[in-house]
């Protein structure tokens, strides 16, 4: 770790108000050491006019952050965990993660206050075939339309009239102040969240203890914990980020629960999910992360003993094709 703590991050302002977040923890703990940002622009960021599907998926947004820390041009890199890839690449580790913001996805609409009030062929716009499948699946006759960019300029398109209503992570909206263009939160029977949806990560050099004993003052156990059990369930499908995958799960004292669906990109076939396990170790220690990790698991096979595959397989080859 140098004298200064150098934050990787992308240059979007979601991007830059989750580093800064970080950034501001940092200095209350240590006023002394200086920590600075790095913006950098990501392939994902650059190339706009292409699905992410159709390029490689979410991992596109990381890849750069990853290359900065691996060159030793920063110390950490700050993430939205829905963004990272399930495996991790040699050498980096995410040490820490932060409290969960709101993790559901939310429907962003000038005309209508819900899904339910939308036309029944409405212009819906979303770049995730996690949210296209399920919302495919809650409605065969809405149009679908691929929608790129960050918060602000996805909320431009939907206000120059190119969509009848958009959908956005609850999350990112809240932590810019967009907390009122929420018309409504989906019901995760309707939209099962993205795997860490809501998680801020920080990813640094696996061999940087000075740099992860000083984050770790900022990790929160539960949201931990919850992440590992989502992230074993795409690591264990194979799910990149394009594939139609949501995982989402809820630690009640020490029951963790898990909901996990695999869904068809035309949203007719929707494979589902729940397990439950009680966790016999405290949160913090290895063991209640291994436990986590194995739920994950548990639940990934199940969804492949439901054919899951066939589905995955599906959804690889229609984004090769597009």
């Amino acid at each position: 770790m140098s004298e200064i703590i150098r934050i990787a991050t992308r240059e979007s302002p979601l991007a830059l108000w989750q580093a800064n977040a970080v950034r501001d923890q940092l200095l209350a703990l240590d006023p002394e050491t200086p920590v600075e940002l790095r913006p950098m622009k990501t392939k994902g960021d650059i190339w706009l006019k292409t699905s992410l599907a159709k390029l490689g998926g979410k991992g596109l947004f990381v890849k750069e952050l990853e290359r900065a820390l691996m060159d030793n041009d920063a110390d950490l890199a700050v993430h939205s965990m829905k963004d990272v890839t399930a495996v991790m690449p040699e050498g980096l580790v995410i040490s820490t993660v932060l409290a969960r913001e709101d993790p559901f996805d939310a429907l962003v609409s000038n005309k209508y206050k819900s899904l339910n009030a939308l036309p029944k062929d409405a212009v819906i716009g979303t770049c995730s075939p996690r949210r296209l499948s399920q919302i495919k699946h809650y409605n065969p006759g809405f149009q679908i339309k691929d929608l790129r960019g960050n918060v602000n300029t996805r909320l431009k398109k939907l206000d120059d009239g190119n969509f009848d209503a958009i959908i956005l992570a609850c999350a990112g909206l809240k932590r810019l102040g967009f907390e009122r263009r929420i018309a409504e939160t989906l019901a995760v029977e309707t939209s099962l969240p993205a795997v860490g949806q809501g998680i801020i990560g920080i990813e640094v050099r696996s061999d940087d203890t000075a740099l992860q004993t000083r984050l770790a003052k900022l990790h929160d156990d539960p949201a931990a914990v919850r992440l590992r059990a989502e992230r074993a369930v795409s690591a264990t499908l194979n799910g990149g980020c394009s594939a139609p995958v949501a995982a989402y799960s809820v630690l009640d004292g020490q029951t963790l629960t898990l909901d996990a669906r695999v869904i068809s990109l035309d949203g007719k076939t929707l494979l589902k999910t729940n397990e439950t396990i009680t966790l016999d170790a405290a949160l913090g220690d290895e063991d209640s992360l291994l436990q986590a990790h194995e739920l994950g698991v548990r639940a990934a096979r199940t969804l492949f003993d439901q054919g899951a595959q066939a589905i995955l397989d599906s959804a690889e080859l229609a984004h090769a094709s597009d």
